[in-house]
C-alpha cells in the first residue's frame, strides 16, 4: 500500500493543470466521490466556476461490484470541451461507460479524462494523468470518521 500525501497532491494539480489549461475546458466534471477533491483543486487552479460532478458506483469498499451505475447527469448542453476528473482510472470499466453515457448523451461535446493515478492495465488511459498506480493508494482524503447515528 502506498500513502499518496496532500504535498504530492499540490504538486500533481499544478501539473495537471498546466496540462489541462491549453485544452481550455468549459466544464470540470468529478466523478463523486474519488473526483471530487481534484475536481475543487483543479477548478480552483483554472478559476473555473463550472464544476459539476456525477455519480458512478461500480465498488462496493474494496469489492468491485458487477455493474456500472451512473446517475445525477449534469447540464451538458451549453458546453464544447469537458474534463472528467477522477481519482484513479483502475480497471478504466467505470470511465468507459461513464464517456458512452456522455457521449450518447452529448454527441457535440469533446470529453477529456483526467486523473491523478492510472494503472497500465486499465483498458483506458486518461488524457490528463499524474502518476502510474503500481500498487493499492491511500489517498489522504481517504481517513475514517465516525459514523453518525
Amino acid at each position: 500500500m502506498r500513502y499518496y500525501s496532500y504535498e504530492e497532491f499540490k504538486e500533481d494539480v499544478n501539473t495537471l493543470s498546466k496540462e489541462i489549461k491549453p485544452y481550455n475546458p468549459d466544464v470540470i466534471l468529478a466523478v463523486a466521490r474519488g473526483g471530487m477533491t481534484l475536481g475543487h483543486f483543479l477548478a480552483e487552479a483554472l478559476e473555473m466556476r463550472n464544476l459539476y460532478s456525477i455519480n458512478s458506483v461500480h465498488y462496493e469498499e474494496t469489492r468491485k461490484l458487477d455493474t456500472i451505475n451512473i446517475f445525477n447527469i449534469p447540464d451538458l448542453s451549453k458546453a464544447k470541451r469537458v474534463v472528467i476528473v477522477d481519482d484513479i482510472i483502475d480497471s478504466g470499466e467505470t470511465m468507459i461507460e461513464i464517456e458512452r453515457v456522455l457521449g450518447a448523451k452529448y454527441p457535440d461535446v469533446d470529453f477529456k479524462i483526467a486523473a491523478v493515478f492510472y494503472k497500465e492495465k486499465a483498458l483506458l488511459r486518461p488524457d490528463f494523468a499524474a502518476r502510474e498506480a503500481t500498487e493499492w493508494i491511500e489517498f489522504f482524503w481517504d481517513f475514517q470518521i465516525d459514523n453518525i447515528k
